[in-house]
């Protein structure tokens, strides 16, 4: 038997060999850290199951944006737990609400720093869902008016870019729209287009204290089974006039973002979620992951499916690999 002509294992043999011939690069420009913000002052409560991340009150959070500045990091994307909630999730868009505080604080600190702002009411109702809510049941086109209230405050505030991640139908256009009327036709929207009723958002859940009190989002998050469905929804927001569309959560959907890249051709976001980040953090505590090789696998794996942007709570962790890797 003749020996094989082509030897793939030659380009193998040295690392730098490795290197030269690596299809996907992770750079620090690709990623996105999101974070927590509350009221208060020198808060910075940790969150159990997500090693490493804590909500933060806004003072702290400037720490946290200027390490992530100073690491290359281009962007953070911003959720807020409000102080009190009710039926309509009235903080969401209120002037004074924590995300529109942490906006102000974190664009007159850090200014190069882009600010994404999360477009949902789940984190400020009482009943925990992301629309209203009447007669026991989420209703959409109420919702709307809401969301497109809070696009708006968060544009006021100073915010880049807003990223709505309810999943009604229509709320891209309603937010488009608005933002239009109000001047801010420059605005971009990122929004989460094929978002998944995923059981990977727990550990979320528990930061943002966001969990529905009755039922839950099957109604109006996608089906984990489909996938032609997600390029139906990302082809409606992209005709309402998003800018960036998103595939979440990122890892048990690298089928999606991968034809979502070769169907659309559009920037592309994936959000690896806290479930993703939890579980690599647990494996590597317990010793059965290494937990550096771990998260570098997964999140070239995002970024090989397609994905331009990858949100990930493991953006700081990843950087200073990066950055070390490149030292080295």
């Amino acid at each position: 038997m003749g020996q094989p002509v082509f030897r793939p294992r030659r380009l193998r043999e040295k690392p730098l060999l490795r290197n030269l011939v690596r299809e996907t690069r992770l750079g620090v420009d690709d990623l996105v850290y999101p974070v927590f913000a509350v009221h208060g002052r020198g808060i910075r409560d940790p969150i159990a199951s997500m090693p490493g991340q804590c909500r933060l009150s806004v003072d702290e959070l400037l720490k946290d944006a200027k390490d992530v500045a100073g690491m290359g990091i281009p962007a953070l994307l911003l959720f807020g737990l409000p102080d009190e909630k009710d039926p309509r999730g009235s903080e969401a868009y209120a002037e004074d609400g924590i995300v529109q505080q942490a906006v102000r604080a974190v664009k007159d600190t850090v200014p190069d720093l882009l600010v994404v702002t999360d477009v949902c009411l789940c984190q400020y109702t009482s009943h925990g869902h992301c629309g209203v809510v009447e007669d026991g049941a989420v209703r959409n086109d109420p919702t709307l008016e809401l969301l497109a209230r809070v696009a708006v405050s968060h544009a006021e505030a100073g915010a880049d870019m807003v990223a709505p991640s309810d999943m009604m139908d229509g709320r891209v256009g309603a937010i488009r729209e608005a933002l239009d009327e109000a001047n801010y036709a420059e605005m971009p929207i990122m929004a989460y287009s094929a978002k998944y009723a995923s059981s990977f958002y727990g550990p979320f859940r528990e930061a943002a204290d966001s969990a529905p009190q009755f039922g839950d989002r099957r109604s109006y998050q996608m089906d984990p089974a489909n996938g032609a469905e997600a390029m139906r929804e990302i082809a409606l927001d992209l005709d309402e006039g998003a800018d960036i569309v998103m595939v979440k959560p990122a890892l048990p959907y690298l089928d999606v973002i991968s034809r979502a890249k070769t169907e659309f051709g559009v920037p592309l976001a994936a959000y690896s979620v806290s479930g993703e980040y939890a579980m690599i953090k647990a494996a590597g505590q317990l010793g059965w992951l290494d937990e550096r090789r771990a998260m570098m696998e997964a999140l070239t794996a995002i970024r090989r499916a397609g994905a331009d942007i990858v949100i990930t709570y493991f953006a700081k962790d990843a950087a200073r690999l990066l950055e070390h890797d490149r030292g080295a």
